[in-house]
């Protein structure tokens, strides 16, 4: 943890006077953050809070704030608790206060059944009674249709033709595009817009969107001394396909879970939520597109927006994000057979 000196502080105390909590007398920025400033703020007589300053760049159009609390609001109001409570929010600031969530941090050889149920289980009781998930906004990438994952990919390939020009080691960043990762795209594109045909561009029922919370996976986790899973990190919820949450899930690179567990998840998904076997169809299918835009997140580094976000988060190291991120983005690619 470090300490931060800006205005953070002073917009903890407003926040947390607002929110009818304890004055804030001190603030430790919390490590992991990628794409905002998350801080633990002390306070005077009570527990801590925690407070999340969101990255805002006019390049990128998405209200991550808004995104997280409609999500935080919309599962608290069902009695889903192993997620942060929403206290106050200040859109000016782009800055929310939230409730203070214990735990640790995962690793990968910690990944269980039990965990992979405890993550299938929180799903569900996010989709509660009543499930209304079009109360919630479209969430990042959305996709309403098979068309609609392939154009997902599709934009996320044809961003990493515009490389930053600074970016440490681009020329191997550039290499790895052209002769691995758009091939295995063509081959990957190819084969889903084969199997689906004109089904393709059919829409989804509305009745079979679900609430997600998008970048979820055990990177986004925290577990107490007995096990029990908590879920943090939802800027990029909203409605969606849930097909897509259950790819995200097993392509993430970070904490990646491991694939062994996928027919069990998207069983307990089909159970909970009562979705059929076009659903299915869909997780297995989508797999290995998801696996190619992953490997397109995990090259983010080397655009220039996406290096801004990092900049933002935690500032430095760019050199050395830059050669993990290619070693990372080439094991992906790996997990693709294309023969």
């Amino acid at each position: 943890m470090s300490l931060l000196n800006d205005d953070s502080l002073a917009i903890a105390q407003a926040l947390c006077a607002e929110a009818g909590q304890p004055e804030a007398v001190a603030l430790e920025q919390l490590a992991g953050g990628k794409n905002n400033r998350v801080f633990l703020v002390r306070t005077q007589k009570g527990p801590p809070v925690v407070m999340k300053r969101y990255h805002v760049d006019a390049r990128d159009t998405r209200d991550r704030l808004a995104h997280e609390w409609a999500f935080l609001s919309y599962v608290w109001e069902r009695g889903v608790r192993n997620v942060p409570r929403p206290l106050v929010r200040d859109a000016r600031h782009a800055t929310a206060l939230y409730s203070h969530v214990a735990g640790r941090r995962l690793s990968a050889a910690e990944i269980s059944e039990s965990l992979v149920d405890q993550a299938a289980d929180f799903i569900i009781a996010a989709n509660a009674a009543p499930r209304h998930p079009g109360e919630l906004p479209p969430g990042s990438e959305s996709c309403f249709s098979v068309a609609a994952h392939v154009e997902t990919v599709d934009r996320r390939v044809a961003r990493l033709a515009t490389l930053d020009e600074t970016a440490p080691r681009r020329a191997e960043a550039e290499g790895l595009i052209e002769t691995h990762l758009l091939p295995v795209w063509q081959h990957v594109r190819a084969s889903i817009v084969s199997h689906f045909g004109a089904a393709i561009d059919d829409l989804l029922p509305p009745e079979e969107n679900c609430v997600s919370p998008s970048d979820f996976g055990f990177h986004n986790a925290l577990v107490d001394d007995k096990d029990r899973a908590a879920f943090i990190d939802f800027e990029y919820a909203g409605r969606d396909d849930p097909a897509k949450l259950v790819c995200d899930f097993f392509c993430c690179p970070e904490i990646q879970v491991p694939i062994r567990f996928h027919q069990a998840f998207v069983q307990r998904l089909v159970d909970g939520l009562q979705l059929d076997d076009a659903f299915v169809m869909r997780c297995n299918r989508l797999l290995d597109a998801y696996r190619v835009k992953w490997a397109c997140i995990i090259l983010n580094d080397f655009l220039p927006l996406g290096a801004a976000r990092r900049e933002f988060a935690n500032g430095g190291e760019r050199a050395a994000r830059c050669e993990a991120q290619l070693e990372k983005a080439t094991l992906k690619l790996s997990e693709i057979t294309t023969n």
